[in-house]
């Protein structure tokens, strides 16, 4: 029995050619001045019989598959799990489907990842990328066009948009030292990543720049990091600091379930500041002080970025500049310190 939602069963149902079908299933009606009569009737029609495009086929006529692909280090992470919401409704908006890969922190899961966003021909890549060299990523985007996120390199020619790490980590730390504290305890994420780099880069020339007292130590964006650091540091003696930065919304969780097995009360017995925002944070006890990072922002700029390199390779034409930016977070201070 034959497909009798097709494009040829529309046709033959009412009455306009297959081309004429296609361009007003495709939105391609006004381009060719269809009546509103044609577009009208195959509309109904396509509704009616609940037509779905075939879109292997279409991305093989027309080199498109209205398909980016966006790989993040770890989708349990509550930040990457909102960052991936922001881009992916922002190409939902567009038209466009995500197709979506964890790293896992890892360079030889990224690079699975991006082999197989080429092997199914996406438009696009937008990547937080967790390489310690962008010559594999390069590679990809003399193919597909890439666009960085979160996190970059530091010599590189593709394009990125991240948070200004430094400048959030700095900010923390100034605060920290402008309310009092003397002896302040950062707990890191992955020690080589770009974002953590920057961050205890900002930390430490805001404190020893005002003589202040700090450690660095942890080695995971992950609740079982900040658990394992809390308690190693605060066990033997529970003044041993009076405030922690958690560099992650996750570090912090393990920190305060660490901090509270002690019988050390945040807010009261030591202060505490997270990177990143989270809408929980303000319904806990106290309520955390915390750097937001602008993520819709960021999203948005990273896929504007990517369409005018897509766009520019469907044209033929050379390919924009790339747009290499860091955008300043914000401090947002609640009760925990």
């Amino acid at each position: 029995m034959g497909n009798k939602n097709n494009l040829a069963a529309i046709s033959e149902r009412t009455g306009y050619s297959v081309s004429t079908v296609s361009r007003v299933l495709s939105g391609k009606a006004e381009k060719y001045r269809i009546s509103a009569e044609a577009i009208a009737k195959v509309t109904e029609e396509a509704h009616r019989c609940n037509y779905r495009p075939n879109l292997v086929a279409q991305s093989l006529r027309t080199r498109q598959s209205q398909t980016v692909g966006l790989v993040v280090p770890g989708i349990d992470n509550p930040f990457f799990a909102t960052l991936a919401s922001v881009i992916t409704a922002q190409l939902s908006q567009r038209g466009y489907h995500t197709l979506l890969a964890d790293s896992r922190e890892t360079p030889e899961e990224e690079i699975q990842a991006l082999e197989m966003f080429q092997d199914r021909n996406v438009d696009g890549i937008i990547a937080v990328p967790v390489a310690s060299s962008p010559e594999y990523h390069e590679r990809v985007s003399q193919d597909i066009p890439l666009v960085l996120i979160d996190r970059y390199f530091e010599k590189t020619s593709l394009s990125y948009v991240c948070t200004d790490n430094y400048a959030g980590a700095y900010m923390a730390a100034k605060y920290l030292a402008d309310k009092g504290y003397k002896r302040i305890l950062a707990i890191q994420g992955v020690p080589a990543s770009m974002p953590n780099r920057e961050r205890v880069r900002g930390f430490l020339t805001a404190l020893n720049e005002r003589g202040i007292e700090n450690q660095v130590r942890g080695d995971a964006f992950s609740v079982e990091n900040g658990r394992r650091e809390a308690l190693a540091a605060f066990s033997g003696n529970p003044k041993a600091f009076d405030a922690v930065f958690a560099f992650s919304s996750t570090i912090l969780l393990g920190t305060i379930s660490a901090l509270r097995r002690l019988g050390i009360t945040e807010g009261k017995d030591v202060g505490v500041i997270s990177y990143d925002n989270n809408g929980f944070l303000d319904f806990m006890n106290p309520a955390v002080t915390r750097v937001e990072q602008p993520l819709q922002e960021a999203g948005e700029i990273a896929v504007s970025t990517l369409f005018s390199f897509m766009e520019a390779r469907r044209a033929g034409l050379p390919h924009p500049a790339p747009v290499q930016q860091l955008i300043r977070p914000t401090l947002v201070v609640r009760e925990s310190c």
